[in-house]
């Protein structure tokens, strides 16, 4: 199930926070809950990346785009992700979601996340985001806009436009 009321409290909770810049690292420290678990006792892969929701939903309140989003009546969509696994998140273990947005193109953000355990990198993801209104994505350049950012984007490492190079050459739909 869905983490709504974890949700919720770290919205609430970010909003009294200061406001950050977009390009910044935010850090949402959490704690493994057992519900978070799968039957091997470990952080689940799928909640990993409900746990990314989590992460972006404070990137969102402090960069203002959770207000922006309200405001123009704007949804959030995930178009894509890279995940990569090293080690293991147990229940009750302490460990932080750093969230950044790397840059955009005319359609995408994308948006790298790390699950960190003291000084151990648990996981990575390279998320390609969109807003959305009305069910169709709206240019990343009205979205800066309205959040007061430049809309020319930092460049994209290497190894996210290599991810997104390889993403384009994937056929669509499936091929079985």
């Amino acid at each position: 199930m869905y983490p709504f009321v974890r949700t919720a409290r770290i919205a609430a909770a970010e909003t009294r926070k200061p406001p950050q810049g977009v390009l910044e690292t935010h850090v949402l420290p959490l704690t493994c809950l057992p519900w978070d678990a799968d039957m091997f006792w470990e952080m689940n892969n799928g909640r990993v990346l409900t746990i990314y929701d989590l992460g972006r939903t404070g990137l969102a309140v402090r960069t203002g785009l959770w207000r922006v989003l309200k405001e123009q009546r704007w949804g959030l969509v995930v178009a894509g992700a890279s995940v990569r696994y090293r080690a293991r998140i147990r229940p009750f273990q302490r460990f932080e979601v750093r969230t950044r947005v790397l840059g955009w193109d005319q359609r995408f953000f994308y948006i790298e996340q790390a699950m960190w355990r003291g000084d151990t990198a648990c996981n990575h993801a390279l998320m390609r985001t969109g807003v959305t209104t009305k069910g169709r994505l709206t240019d990343t350049a009205r979205v800066a806009e309205a959040l007061g950012v430049d809309a020319a984007s930092p460049p994209l490492p290497d190894w996210a436009l290599a991810w997104t190079g390889a993403d384009r050459e994937r056929p669509w739909p499936p091929a079985f």
